[in-house]
């Protein structure tokens, strides 16, 4: 009798994770600002080298075709 499994995507999880962690410690060793998004407030930051942030953008709810210019 054949089941019908679902192929197993962790391993193209986990290469993405390395993939991110990886690119994160390039940017830190080159100084490059990083991006974060903090989910409380909805907020996007661009956090650079030297400790200071910057606000660059707001994530909104709704879709976006019901959003108001």
């Amino acid at each position: 009798m054949v089941e019908n499994k679902l192929p197993d995507d962790s391993i193209v999880v986990q290469y993405a994770r390395q993939a991110v962690a990886a690119d994160l410690k390039k940017k830190k060793l080159l100084k490059q600002p990083i991006a974060k998004f903090d989910p409380k407030t909805g907020k996007v930051y661009m956090v650079h080298s030297d400790g200071t942030s910057e606000v660059v953008g707001e994530a909104r709810k709704g879709r976006y075709s019901e959003r108001n210019p």
